[in-house]
Order: C-alpha cells, then structure tokens, then sequence
C-alpha cells in the first residue's frame, strides 16, 4: 500500500462513527456526537472575514440563503460548529429548505457523527420533490456518500458515491462545486474531506478554480494536495490566497503556517499558528464554548509546539505541548495526538513526567491512544533502566495491536519502536537496526505537513536513542537522513556532530557544530544542546 493510501486508510478507520442517534425532525434534532446539541443549535449572527460561498438554493428567503452561504462557508474551512449553527439558522427562517438539511449532513460528517449526519439527510429526502434537478443531483450523490461511509469497506459502494459525481459532471460540467466534490471522492474516504489529495485530485481542483476564480474552497483543497505532493512553493502560494479570502478563519492562518514552516520560514510560521490561536480564544469567549469542542484548537497549538521545538525555544514548545494534552481528545486520532507531549517530555530526558503522561494515555477509550501510551511508556521506563517493566508495556502495546487493522499495525511505528529499543538494549544488534532502519523510512514517508514536521523530532528520538544505547555507527546514519529531512534544522546537525565527536573526527564534529549553532541562532539561552555546542566548537579549534 503507497503511503497516501495508508493514511486515508488510517484517518477513515480512526473516524469512528459516534452512537446511534434517533431520526427527529428538526425542532427536535438530536445530536449525538461530541459536541452538545444546545451549542449546535444556538442562534447565529452573519459574520464577514469568513469567505465568501454562494450556491443558489431553493427557498423565497434572502435570509435564508445568507446563512446557508454562511454555512457553506464554515463547512469548507471545518468550522463545523458554526456550520451547523448556521445551517440550523437557514431552516428557522425556511423549515424547508432541503440544502440546509444537506448542510447539516456535511456538517455532521465532519463532527464524524455519522448517524446524526443521516438522520439530517432524511429531512432533506423527503423534500426532495419541492426543489431544483440540480439540488436532487446532489441529494443523490449525499446519499451515495452516506451509504459508502455506512459500509465503507464495500467497494460497489463506492464505485456507486464516484458514478453520482461523474454523471452529474457530464450533465453539468462547467459547475465548480461538482469538481470540488470528485476531487473530495478521489480521496477515497469522505472523513478526509480534501486533506488528503493526491496527484489524481490536481485536475478536478484546477478546474473548479478555472470555473470560479475566488471560490477559497478549492484553493484550501488544492493547498492540502499540493503539499501532500512536496510543492512546497505552489502550496504556499495556494494558501496565501485561501487566507486572503478568508482572514477570520483560524484554519486559513494555521493551514498558511503549514506552508511557511515547510518552506524553512518557522518564525513567520510561528505567526500564524499564534493568529490563529488569538481567534479561536475570541471565538471560545465571545460565543461561550469551551475549546475542547474545537478539533482545530489542539491541532493547532502541536503545529505551533513544534515550530517553536524546532527553533529551540523548548520553553516556549513545552507551554504550547502542556496546553494542547490537556485537551481532551473526542476522536480516538485527536486522542491519538496528544502523543506529543510525552513525545516531547522523553526527548527532553524528563523520563518520570513522560512516564505520567504516557499512562495517562493509557487509559483512553480508543486502542490507538492506548497503543501509543503503553509505547511510549515502555520508553520512559527503559530509559529509566526498568526494562522488565518496559517489556511489560511492549506487551500491552502489542495486545492492543489486535483490535486495529492489519495495514495501519504494518505502517505504524507503535510499538514497534519500543521493540526496537529492547532489542537494541539487549545488544541484538542484527535484529534491531534493520528495524531502526525501516522505522526511519516510515518516518519519512508520512505526507502531510503535519507529519513532516513531526518527522524531524521523531528522526531525533531515534538517534537519540541509538547513542543512548551506545549504537553511534546507527546514530550518525539517522542524524544523516535528518539533515536531507530537513536541511534547515539544527538537531540533525548537532546528531551527526556528536557521532563524529565520538568518533574523534574533530574538525567535521567542529564543523556541525557551527551549522546546529547557526540554526539555532534565536534557540533559549539555557537550551542544554546549545552549550554543549559552544564547549564542543571551542574544544575543536
């Protein structure tokens, strides 16, 4: 399986569908997924900033359709709250505009609410008769999605989900919103929604904005594809221009940072992730909902943590890394996330806290934060010197295996770093660097920037931990395949300083040294690394 398609298979199985919720009519419409059904219908003003969206729909309500155009709006940039919001405000001005049952559906989707999401669909169904061909065309293709996400391992189905676009294109080709929504299907998993695209969604995208111009909508998609492709420059010229057209979206700012941290700009990065963080806290206090609704809030503050790691500002990444853990995670992949700050605790050598944190998420409901608790414990343990303890978690790790799928367990570093780890603690040489090796070209073959900045510290935990274990030839290889990660990080260069240091070449250790210092020009001043830089640079004059 290529590695895009292992991440659409990762990030659909991890969409788990939230309990059965009854089908009601709107005035009583239940929500059954994580966000309370009292926040989900508030009443909701028109807001500017936000984009603007227009689809034609069927209802005599210029009202109305401003707040389904609002919807639609928030929908695209997976503000899924004040969609729903908004679309519930459509259907209190006009009970039947069928759109807005639409939306809601769209909207419950993202909430991964998959039941609720039908039940919206329902009300839309039935007044089916009363609107345009064009909006029964995409009734249909609703109905084809839900029934593909309903039974997404039935292939027919989602052959069926693809026809309804692909027929409504040959009846309807010059409408952009059918373009945007083949290249939404080509992703193969509607819980994606155009955050995973790959070289077959470039043409649909280029099309819808050939189509219009200014719709943010496909210029947000085709960002999130061309820098799942690597092209970095397009994808930041895409996301400047989705965050042109929508300055109040956090997402717009947050998915610009993305850009520019691949780019090697981290402090205009920085930047952004803390624009965004200052307009979801507005959000969160002038609308009164607490931020553990809002996936994007704990997402965002990762991207920034590591912005910041990557400077080595650690203060400041450790304040950003503490606030984003203690986010519950509603989902088991945004469960999953919080990963990051033990992640971040082991690397910093603070092995009883990372210990804490890990066992905290041990205790997830989902397998896969457990998977990466019971991991990352073993990890702090063994640092610890308490390797029987550490073989213990491998086990519970290992137990956890069992109730995920066999080509996630295949593609996934948990547990097999713990493994790793052990074998190379036990001095099995020959059994553990093979594995060091092929974790690193996993590590490296993620897409996504998301997963490329991770990338960087996760390459340096495993380097970390080779010379821990006194495996500095394996150290020095993966502190090289650091710097091609990333050539503008100085842990990579620092990694391979210390191999070389080790190795009594002093001038070629001097020499990365002084590229590590150079990256770490704005770095703390107590940064540990930092000095033993200073020590080893004057050491090897």
């Amino acid at each position: 399986m290529n590695r895009l398609a292992t991440l659409i298979t990762l990030l659909s199985w991890l969409a788990i569908p939230a309990a059965s919720a009854p089908q009601l009519g709107h005035e009583e419409h239940q929500a059954a997924g994580p966000v309370p059904r009292e926040i989900l219908e508030r009443p909701v003003v028109l807001r500017t900033g936000i984009g603007v969206l227009h689809e034609k729909v069927s209802t005599s309500s210029p009202e109305a359709q401003a707040f389904y155009d609002q919807g639609l709006a928030y929908l695209h940039s997976y503000v899924w709250i004040e969609a729903i919001r908004s679309f519930h405000q459509a259907l209190r001005l006009d009970p039947n505009l069928a759109m807005a049952f639409l939306g809601l559906t769209d909207g419950y989707i993202g909430l991964q609410d998959v039941s609720t999401a039908r039940a919206a669909f329902q009300r839309a169904y039935k007044l089916a008769a009363r609107v345009s061909k064009r909006e029964q065309t995409w009734i249909n293709i609703r109905d084809r999605e839900l029934d593909y996400l309903e039974d997404s391992n039935n292939a027919d189905k989602y052959v069926a989900y693809r026809r309804s676009i692909s027929e409504a294109l040959k009846a309807n080709p010059n409408d952009p919103w059918l373009w945007i929504q083949r290249g939404l299907a080509d992703e193969g998993s509607p819980f994606t929604h155009g955050q995973v695209g790959g070289t077959d969604t470039i043409a649909f995208y280029r099309t819808a904005i050939a189509l219009a111009p200014d719709n943010f909508a496909a210029h947000h998609y085709y960002a999130h594809t061309l820098e799942n492709l690597g092209r970095t420059k397009e994808a930041l010229e895409e996301s400047a221009t989705y965050l042109r057209l929508a300055p109040a979206i956090p997402h717009a700012h947050h998915m610009h940072g993305h850009e520019l941290m691949r780019a090697g700009r981290p402090e205009e990065a920085i930047a952004e992730f803390l624009k965004a963080k200052t307009l979801e806290e507005d959000y969160y206090r002038t609308e009164n909902i607490p931020s553990r609704y809002d996936w994007h809030h704990a997402h965002n503050l990762v991207l920034l943590a590591m912005c910041y790691q990557s400077l080595g500002q650690m203060k400041s990444a450790e304040a950003a890394f503490r606030e984003a853990f203690v986010v519950p995670g509603y989902t088991d992949f945004l469960d999953f996330n919080r990963k990051a700050w033990p992640e971040f605790l082991l690397e910093r050598g603070r092995y009883n806290e990372a210990l804490d944190a890990s066992n905290e998420l041990s205790k997830s409901p989902w397998p896969l934060a457990r998977l990466a608790g019971y991991t990352l414990a073993g990890q702090a343990l063994l640092a610890m010197g308490r390797s029987d303890e550490a073989q213990d978690q491998l086990s519970l790790a290992e137990r956890e295996t069992e109730h995920l799928p066999a080509n996630f367990v295949a593609s996934s570093p948990f547990p097999s770093i713990l493994r790793a780890d052990i074998l190379l603690r036990e001095k099995r040489t020959e059994e553990a660097e093979p594995l060091f090796h092929e974790l690193v070209k996993m590590t490296v073959a993620r897409p996504g920037p998301d997963a490329w900045s991770a990338a960087r510290f996760e390459l340096e935990s495993l380097a970390h931990r080779a010379r821990r274990l006194d495996d500095w030839n394996l150290s020095e290889s993966i502190a090289r395949e650091m710097i091609q990660h990333d050539p503008m990080y100085a842990g990579g260069y620092y990694a391979l300083g210390l191999a070389f240091e080790h190795a009594g070449r002093s001038s070629e250790a001097r020499e990365q040294f002084l590229f590590a210092k150079r990256f770490w020009s704005k770095a703390d001043k107590d940064l540990p690394e930092f000095h033993h830089i200073q020590d080893g640079v004057l050491a090897h004059r």
